[in-house]
């Protein structure tokens, strides 16, 4: 039987539920299905916290082809929405119904965050074609780790004698 987009959307819709009342019933019982908001979706289960208390965004897929890449990024836009520290996709494991057994893809970034509460600096994919201006504006916010190969004018301005190039320095003067 092929799938057409109300079986489709009902499947999607029944594997939501299976997800969080999975959840509700062995993390927090505040966890449920969130009401769709359109352009501003922020993922498909509510309620789900981090180690120390940040929002995690889930977003669900119940399809045959996979789509890693543009499914990870979904969550990430969506945990920009809901101001989340966190954003994975819980997506459906072909030959089970097992809540529990369907497979859950992150990043190595929210994995951290979801550990750790904290999500750690290094993002620019949200930048405008990560343009030199917008890295320059990243390495001076609070909190950010600049990239490497990144100097800004007033650092070389200052720092004339610091060396430019990409190899590591070492205190002891040895590089192995």
């Amino acid at each position: 039987m092929s799938r057409n987009r109300k079986s489709a959307r009902d499947a999607g819709s029944a594997f939501e539920r299976s997800s969080a009342d999975y959840l509700a019933a062995y993390v927090d019982d505040r966890i449920d299905r969130r009401v769709k908001n359109g352009t501003k979706d922020r993922g498909d289960i509510g309620g789900v916290r981090a180690v120390l208390g940040g929002r995690v965004v889930l977003e669900c897929k119940n399809t045959a082809a996979l789509s890693l890449g543009a499914w990870v990024g979904e969550a990430d836009i969506e945990r920009g929405n809901d101001d989340a520290v966190a954003g994975f996709v819980v997506h459906k494991r072909r030959g089970t119904t097992d809540p529990g057994s369907q497979y859950v893809t992150g990043t190595l970034r929210d994995l951290v965050a979801l550990l750790t509460g904290t999500r750690p600096p290094g993002e620019l994919a949200r930048t405008p074609a990560a343009s030199p201006r917008a890295k320059a504006a990243a390495a001076l916010m609070p909190g950010t780790v600049p990239l490497p190969g990144l100097e800004l004018e007033s650092e070389l301005a200052e720092n004339p004698d610091e060396p430019t190039t990409d190899e590591p320095t070492h205190p002891e003067g040895n590089t192995a």
